[in-house]
């Protein structure tokens, strides 16, 4: 989440608009307008219907969801006005986590170094991408889920991510 902050307030977010499939969590930032694009209501592996466009689109914890994560980055970026950024978050090192009552179901899981090969793959150039994670979150996430958070450690174990992110920019057409 630092990550995520640091990025998004180094924007001029009340000149942008934003969009966020995720919730949500970014909703209070001064942006010039904001939706919630809810997932799985919003299937982001679709075809879009809708010509609206954002200057940010946020993406946080649901490729490891999806069917066809490669057709979901690539709809990320089509939600991308041209110049617009697309940030991504994704667990790596947790465990299974299913809602199969909402039609949820745990697929994927990315490295850094594959997050940004797909995103790349969509047309998008990679602005940063990085992970955070130590052995201590991996074994508690294994005991317990990641709403307890009194446990982790703050330090950063560069070869036991727990979570990885990137950062990406649609080019200008």
């Amino acid at each position: 989440n630092e990550a995520v902050d640091r990025f998004l307030g180094n924007l001029d977010q009340g000149a942008m608009t934003a969009a966020e499939i995720s919730g949500d969590a970014h909703s209070s930032r001064p942006w010039r307008s904001y939706s919630s694009l809810m997932y799985p209501e919003f299937d982001v592996c679709a075809p879009l219907v809708d010509d609206e466009r954002f200057d940010v689109v946020i993406c946080e914890q649901v490729l490891e969801h999806v069917l066809d994560p490669l057709a979901a980055v690539a709809n990320l970026r089509e939600l991308c006005r041209p110049g617009g950024r697309v940030i991504i978050t994704s667990p790596f090192l947790i465990k299974v986590h299913e809602l199969p009552m909402y039609g949820m179901f745990d697929y994927w899981r990315f490295t850094p170094r594959g997050l940004k090969l797909m995103l790349e793959h969509a047309g998008l150039m990679i602005e940063e991408a990085g992970q955070w994670g130590n052995r201590m979150c991996v074994t508690g996430n294994l005991s317990r889920w990641s709403a307890h958070r009194r446990w982790h450690p703050m330090r950063d174990e560069p070869d036991i991510p727990v979570q990885i992110w990137a950062f990406a920019r649609r080019p200008i057409d």
